[in-house]
Formats: C-alpha cells, structure tokens, sequence
C-alpha cells in the first residue's frame, strides 16, 4: 500500500470517528421526550450519523485495500452527506434562533411566549393537526407526572429549573395567579383574566395545559434549547469532516498518480 494510501485510509479513520458524536448527539435528540412526539425532528441527525459512519468504513477500506473504485464512491458520497449535514446545520441554526422565552419574577424556572419563536417552527409544531397528535403523545408520557416525585413544596417548585415543556405544559402561567397545591395541581387563580391560558388550564392529568398556546411554546423552547446544544457538536464534527475530506482528495489524487509511475515504470522495465 502506498504512502497516499496509507494516509487516506487514516484519514477515513478520522471520519470514522468523527461520525460518532453525531450519532450520539442524533440518539440524544432522539431520546427527548418532545421529539419522541415530533417524528420529522427524531432522525435526520442520527441517520445522517450513520451513513457517514458506513461511507467513512467503505473509504477506510478502499484506501487499505487500494480500491480506486471504492475511493471514488466514497469521496463522491461523502460531499454529499457533508453537503446535507451543512444544510441540516445552517437550517437548524436559523428556524432556533429567536428565542421566545422569559424570565419569570421570583422563579427558577422560564416561561415561553409562542409569538416569540420562529414562524417555520410555529407553523410546522402548532397547527391543528399535527398538534393533535402532539398532544395525545405528550398525554401519555411522563413528562407532567415525574414532577410530583421531584419537587413536594411549594418553595422547591418555584426555584426548580425546569424544562419549558414542564413549564409551559405542566402547570398554568404564572399570571393567571393559581394557588399551588402540587405540580400539576393548581385552584384559585388570583387574575382569570390575565392570559388566555387561564381558563384552559384543567387540573385533570389528561388535560392540565396541554391545550394552552404556553404548552406550544414550550415545546419550541425544549426543541430550540436541545438543538442549539446539538449544534456545537455538528458543528465541530463538520469542521473536522471538511478537512478530512479536502486532505483526502489530495491524497486520493497522489494515490493515483503513484499508480500510473508504477505502470509507467513496469512499461519500461
């Protein structure tokens, strides 16, 4: 195997294991309980994960063994799969950037306005339809029940951080003025008329504020606060994929040429 090759292969080696964190960065996104109820947001990273690590593996190979063929596929499947994990990036970047949440006075935890997230996240998370399917997934999970196990008074909720799915699903806003009694059990609102939340909010576990515009927006500030985090990982994981794969072109191309010497060389001898 030549020195071209040899370097290629461990370059393939690197995006190996480049691919990892993105895999583990997809199955942590895809663990949430929010995106266990949003399926268009559970995958792409982890099968695009996935796929690099499988392109990387056929390169690695190519470049052991000296399969040109092999190379090729896996240079041109590359770009293409650095190319999309791009787009996912700068996509995820920009629909995650406003920001609709707030702090709320004498709390631990935020509050969320739907207004204040992007439209594309609005019109895609919260339309009737796939609201629907939202809600009955969110009903059956536990994300609302767990907080009475965590937090028992009243002093320990409010200084609890908990996540803006909890916050905004689990419990009335805080303007409404409810009384606590437990986490998902609130009586005697103080200002009914505050929010229009305040008279969705329904201390049935089947209900609570899952029909509340703060149980939407929630949800966003869950999505957008778990994506900006899986962000960083993408990001350092395409930086290095980009220059794995520009060092590999190179070497891809010395590869070839100290083939051809050798050809040229065996021509003559």
């Amino acid at each position: 195997m030549g020195v071209s090759n040899n370097i290629t292969a461990l370059l393939n080696f690197i995006a190996l294991l480049a691919s990892i964190p993105i895999i583990a960065a997809g199955t942590w996104l895809a663990s949430k309980p929010d995106n266990e109820c949003i399926h268009n947001f559970r995958w792409p990273v982890l099968i695009l994960g996935i796929l690099i690590l499988f392109v990387s593996l056929a390169g690695f190979i190519g470049a052991y063994w000296n399969k040109q063929g092999l190379l090729a596929f896996y240079l041109f499947c590359m770009a293409i799969l650095i190319a999309l994990l791009l787009v996912l990036l700068v996509f995820a970047f920009v629909v995650t950037r406003p920001n609709g949440t707030y702090h709320v006075l004498g709390r631990g935890y935020e509050e969320s306005r739907l207004d204040g997230f992007s439209a594309w996240l609005r019109n895609s998370v919260t339309n009737d339809e796939s609201w629907h399917k939202i809600r009955t997934c969110l009903t059956h999970s536990s994300v609302c029940t767990k907080l009475t196990q965590d937090y028992v008074t009243a002093d320990h909720f409010f200084n609890s951080h908990i996540s803006p799915l909890q916050s905004g699903c689990c419990k009335p806003p805080s303007a409404c003025g409810y009384n606590y009694v437990n986490p998902i059990l609130w009586i005697n609102p103080l200002s009914p008329m505050a929010d229009p939340d305040c008279y969705l909010w329904n201390n049935d576990q089947t209900q609570l504020c899952y029909n509340c515009n703060a149980c939407k927006a929630g949800l966003l500030g869950n999505l957008r606060k778990e994506w900006r985090r899986a962000n960083i990982i993408l990001i350092v994981a395409v930086v290095t994929l980009i220059s794995v794969y520009l060092i590999a072109c190179s070497a891809f191309k010395n590869a070839q040429t100290e083939d051809l010497f050798r050809h040229y060389k065996r021509g003559w001898v």
